[in-house]
């Protein structure tokens, strides 16, 4: 065994460890609390939350109750959460028993393409749909040319729901795929020898055993619908639908004269308090879960079910389904971006352009976007990952006594919306003093997303903590090296294939988020994201295509070497 004596020797009349502990904590506080105590306080103030004559107040609740139109904005976005739920566990559950449980052909190619969606930020996705489904989309064009109709309206709530719904439905197939192949096949065995045939085994043992996976992956996919902007954004603006986050979009950035910041505190207020109970309803409803365990030391992988005449069928029907919303939609961004415009009366190979991607390289602000983003992802999904391991070793491998505390407060941001923690973020910065040097840089940015994605990180590394026996500590202990000795030289090198895909999961989230970074860029500070939310909506379609297209294929690029070089974990 190591001998740590000498280190301990030399060891400083401080307990390092302490220190470790309790900066950790305070740091995780400010980091947690800091935005979200902003935005609570303007809600309750009768002006902007750095006016020196601002007073207390309850008006601005009552005010956005008897706002024209709240309640039609309310009832909007419980509509489109409930049916991007619907559809995304539907389809994600269904995908997840064909690709996992049965000898579907291409089975692993399908499983590869059906979870791209997650990797791009739905801004992307949707206006892929919008290229290729929207009013004047390519598809929809040729479905009229040929038919006279076309039977979809993306510019309803039901439109925006399926949307949201396909690309969601990715994350319920994670979920549910886990379930279906790591299910005891004495089960089903059983059921079969009681005379159940295959299908009626699957559906009468199997499919009751993803019952955990399918309410965790509901209620997720429940609040990302209430918290989602880009889909109502993009296809609820033209026809006048607007949803809780396109109202504090719009009220907090696009006030005509002066920002609502009365009424967007108390939305925010209300729209955290929402999230944070369907959080919570999330963990009560799981709590029950461990009477669905059936992986234990004797338990056995599940054979396939063999399709028989079906399986012909069954992979024209999957194939159709990724290639109309998946497939199609990536092309469409793709097609959009190297064409002058696209339409199916014109063949595309006669439009064929290299301008939209000119502009984007000419341009001095959409490279400093990209440069940003890239910034940004890569330095902060390092800063993250270390602060994140910190936060796991300190609540979950110490002896310190707000240990369990630091652990709920890290879990928190699962409960704040990107769009409240980039408000929030933006209050904090006009409200405290000293803040103004971050204001404005990619810093501020990168402290934002470090929030928001704490809970994501922390999911990463504490599973492979637990795994790690703490004799290994107890073994160090005694031979003398404290607790940051002990972490930093015997525990962290075992955990370093759990760091690399913290690394890589935290890249993929900040290089494509966008909603956090909506209320805190500036000049200078441009994301990706942020530019093509201004192009959106100055109509420029092709640099958007082009932005878009740059996105996926870093994207790509990433994911691939993060795979193949770092041996990284990104799903399943």
């Amino acid at each position: 065994m190591t001998d740590f004596s000498e280190t301990r020797a030399k060891a400083p009349f401080i307990d390092r460890s302490q220190l470790i502990f309790w900066g950790v904590s305070i740091l995780t506080a400010v980091l947690v609390i800091g935005p979200i105590a902003p935005i609570v306080i303007q809600a309750f103030l009768d002006k902007p939350l750095y006016a020196a004559d601002a007073g207390a107040t309850l008006a601005n609740f009552g005010r956005l109750f008897s706002e024209a139109g709240m309640l039609a904005i309310f009832l909007n976005t419980l509509f489109f959460a409930v049916l991007t739920m619907v559809v995304a566990q539907v389809f994600g559950a269904v995908m997840a028993v064909l690709i996992g449980r049965t000898n579907l052909p291409g089975r692993a190619w399908f499983g590869e393409i059906f979870v791209w969606p997650l990797f791009v930020s739905n801004l992307v996705i949707a206006f892929g749909w919008f290229t290729m489904y929207g009013p004047s989309g390519f598809i929809t064009l040729a479905f009229k040319s040929w038919f006279g109709l076309a039977p979809w309206d993306l510019y309803s709530i039901a439109g925006m729901g399926v949307v949201a719904g396909l690309s969601q439905a990715p994350l319920a197939f994670l979920m549910c795929l886990g379930a279906v192949t790591k299910a005891d096949a004495q089960l089903e065995d059983a059921a079969r020898s009681a005379g159940a045939g295959p299908f009626r085994a699957l559906w009468s043992v199997t499919v009751p055993m993803m019952r955990p996976a399918i309410i965790y992956s509901a209620v997720l996919n429940f609040v990302i619908g209430i918290e989602m902007l880009a889909i109502p954004l993009l296809f609820g603006g033209p026809s006048g639908i607007q949803t809780i986050t396109t109202f504090l979009y719009d009220q907090g950035i696009n006030a005509a004269v002066r920002p609502e910041y009365g009424i967007v505190g108390a939305a925010a207020v209300i729209l955290l308090i929402v999230v944070a109970f369907l959080v919570w309803l999330q963990g009560f409803l799981m709590k029950g879960s461990g009477r669905f365990v059936t992986v234990r030391g004797k338990a056995s992988r599940p054979a396939l079910l063999d399709l028989g005449a079906w399986r012909w069928p069954a992979f024209g029907i999957v194939f159709a389904f990724l290639f109309f919303t998946i497939i199609t939609v990536f092309a469409g961004i793709f097609l959009r971006a190297g064409v002058s415009f696209l339409t199916p009366l014109v063949p595309f190979w006669k439009l064929l352009t290299t301008a939209n991607f000119e502009l984007i390289f000419s341009s001095a602000n959409y490279m400093r976007s990209i440069t940003n983003s890239i910034i940004i992802s890569l330095v902060g999904a390092f800063i993250g990952t270390f602060f994140v391991t910190l936060i796991a070793l300190v609540a979950r491998r110490s002896e310190f006594r707000l240990g369990r505390p630091l652990e709920y407060l890290a879990l928190f941001p699962r409960a704040v919306p990107g769009i409240i923690a980039g408000l929030g973020f933006f209050y904090a910065v006009v409200w405290l003093p000293g803040l103004d040097v971050v204001r404005g840089t990619i810093w501020i940015l990168v402290l934002a997303f470090i929030l928001r994605y704490i809970p994501v990180g922390f999911g990463t590394i504490s599973p492979a903590l637990s795994q790690i026996g703490e004799e290994l500590d107890r073994g160090a202990r005694i031979s003398g090296a404290d607790w940051w000795t002990t972490v930093t030289r015997i525990i962290m090198p075992i955990l370093k294939p759990a760091l690399f895909s913290c690394y890589a999961l935290l890249f993929i989230h900040f290089f494509k988020e966008y909603v956090t970074a909506a209320f805190l860029f500036q000049p200078g500070s441009e994301i990706i994201g942020t530019t093509m939310l201004q192009l959106v909506a100055q109509g420029d379609n092709g640099p958007v295509s082009a932005l878009a297209t740059i996105q996926v294929i870093i994207t790509a690029v990433f994911v691939f070497l993060a795979r193949r070089v770092l041996g990284a974990r990104i799903y399943g």
